[in-house]
C-alpha cells in the first residue's frame, strides 16, 4: 500500500490480452474512473494497432477523464510491471494530457 493518501493513484494492470488503467481514491478506498482496451470509448479508436498503440491510446483517453475530474497530479502504481512497453506508453499518453507524476 503506498503511504501518500494525500494523492488519487493510477493503478496499471496487465492481463494476457488487455491492459487497464484504474484511477483510485485510497482515502475512500473506491476507483473513481477507469479506461481499458476493452473500453468502448477506446475500442473504436485502435481498431488494428499494436499493443504499444492500444496502450498509449488507453493512456490518453484515462488522461482525458483525469483533466475533466480537475486533478492535476497522481502517483503512478505500475504494480509488479517494469516502466516498459505497454506502461510506458500509458504513461506517456498520460503525460501527453497534462498529467504530472
Amino acid at each position: 500500500m503506498l503511504k501518500n493518501k494525500k494523492k488519487i493513484r493510477l493503478y496499471i494492470f496487465k492481463s494476457n490480452k488487455h491492459i487497464y488503467a484504474n484511477l483510485i481514491d485510497d482515502k475512500q478506498r473506491k476507483v473513481i474512473t477507469s479506461s481499458s482496451t476493452i473500453s468502448k470509448d477506446t475500442k473504436t479508436q485502435e481498431k488494428f494497432s499494436t499493443n504499444c498503440r492500444k496502450a498509449k491510446i488507453v493512456g490518453k483517453n484515462i488522461g482525458l477523464k483525469i483533466k475533466r475530474l480537475g486533478i492535476k497530479e497522481i502517483i503512478f502504481d505500475r504494480g509488479n510491471n517494469i516502466y516498459h512497453g505497454q506502461v510506458k506508453a500509458i504513461a506517456e499518453g498520460a503525460r501527453e494530457e497534462g498529467i504530472i507524476f
